[in-house]
C-alpha cells in the first residue's frame, strides 16, 4: 500500500544532504523514493491490521504450492489436492517454528530470554531462513509420513517454487526497512533511517530478493525439465547450496545483527557461520543424490 500521508519514514528522507536530492531530480534516487512511499502495513481497518510481511509468508506458500502441482503434473505424477495442502500447511507450520526459535536462540543475544513473552511477537519480524529451512523440512517429513508420501520428492518439489516464497519475504523486509547494508555511493543506495540513520545504504534485501528468489528459481526450473528427471534429493542439494553461497556473499554488504555484530575475531558474521554449513550439506546432498540414483516418485506404494 503507498502512503498518502507524510510520515516518520518520509521525513527522515527529508533530512539528508543536498546532494541526495540532486540525484532524486536527476532520476537516480527512484528506489529510495519507493521505499519511502511504501508503508509495512498492507490492510488496516478498524482492529485489523495486516502487514505485507505476514502476507509474504501466506502469498508465499501459495505460489509453492503451485508450483509443486504443477511440477509433479508435468513429471507425470498424480498428487492428490488435499495431500499437497497438508504437506503444505505442515511444512509451514515448522518453518514459521523453526525460523523463531532459530531467531531466539542464534541471533537473539539473551534478549528473549529475559522477555519471553515477546518470543511471540513475530509481527515485529525477528526470523531465521536456517531454522526456517530446519523446521520446514521436519514439519514435511511428519505430514509425508502420515500420508505414505515420498519424503525426497516432495522435498525436491517443494524447494523448485520455495525461492519465489524467499523473493516476498526479502521484499517485504525491505518495506518494513529491516536487514539493510552498508552505506554505499552507489546510485541505487537507500536511505532507510531510524537507527540505519541518514546515509544511503546498500538495499542488501532486494539483492537476496533477486538472486536466492529469481536467479534461483530460474535454476531450478530449468533443472526440473531436464529429461531423465534428475534423481531424488538433487533438487534440495542445489537449492540449499545456492542460498548458502548467495547469503554468505550477501552478508558482505549486509549489517550484522548489532546484538552480535562480528564473530570470531571479527572476521564472519552469524549469516555466514549458518551458511557455509549449507553450502556444504547441499554439495554433499547432490553427491548422494548421484551416488544413490533414486528415481522420482511421489508415493511409497508407486
Amino acid at each position: 500500500m503507498l502512503r498518502t500521508d507524510v510520515t516518520p519514514r518520509y521525513a527522515a528522507a527529508s533530512a539528508r544532504p543536498a546532494a541526495a536530492f540532486v540525484c532524486r531530480e536527476q532520476g537516480i534516487d527512484m528506489l529510495n523514493d519507493l521505499y519511502h512511499m511504501l508503508d509495512p502495513v498492507a490492510i488496516s481497518a478498524g482492529p485489523i491490521t495486516i502487514y505485507w510481511y505476514g502476507l509474504a509468508y501466506v502469498v508465499g506458500a501459495l505460489l509453492t504450492a503451485v508450483v509443486m502441482y504443477r511440477t509433479q503434473r508435468r513429471w507425470g505424477f498424480n498428487i492428490t489436492i488435499d495431500d499437497l495442502t497438508s504437506v503444505v500447511v505442515g511444512a509451514v507450520f515448522g518453518l514459521i517454528i523453526g525460523a523463531r526459535l532459530f531467531y531466539v536462540v542464534f541471533y537473539g543475544g539473551g534478549y528473549y530470554w529475559a522477555h519471553p513473552l515477546e518470543i511471540f511477537a513475530t509481527n515485529e519480524g525477528g526470523m531465521s531462513f536456517h531454522g526456517g529451512l530446519v523446521g520446514g523440512i521436519l514439519g514435511g517429513i511428519i505430514v509425508c509420513r502420515m500420508y505414505k508420501l515420498d519424503a525426497w520428492t516432495i522435498a525436491d518439489l517443494a524447494v523448485i517454487g520455495a525461492p519465489l516464497a524467499l523473493c516476498l519475504g526479502r521484499c517485504a523486509n525491505f518495506v518494513n526497512g529491516e536487514l539493510w547494508g552498508k552505506p554505499t555511493d552507489l546510485p541505487w543506495g537507500v536511505v532507510f533511517g531510524g537507527t540505519a540513520g541518514d546515509m544511503p545504504r546498500h538495499p542488501s534485501q532486494l539483492y537476496e530478493a533477486f538472486l536466492e528468489g529469481i536467479v534461483l528459481f530460474c535454476i531450478l526450473q530449468a533443472l526440473s525439465r531436464k529429461k531423465p528427471l534428475l534423481p531424488q534429493g538433487t533438487f534440495m542439494g542445489v537449492f540449499v547450496m545456492g542460498y548458502g553461497i548467495v547469503r554468505f556473499l550477501i552478508e558482505f554488504v549486509r549489517v550484522p545483527d548489532a546484538q552480535l555484530g562480528y564473530l570470531l575475531g571479527g572476521v564472519i558474521t552469524m549469516g555466514q557461520l549458518l551458511s557455509l554449513p549449507l553450502v556444504i550439506a547441499g554439495l554433499a546432498l547432490i553427491i548422494f543424490a548421484r551416488h544413490r540414483n533414486q528415481p522420482q516418485r511421489v508415493y511409497l506404494d508407486a
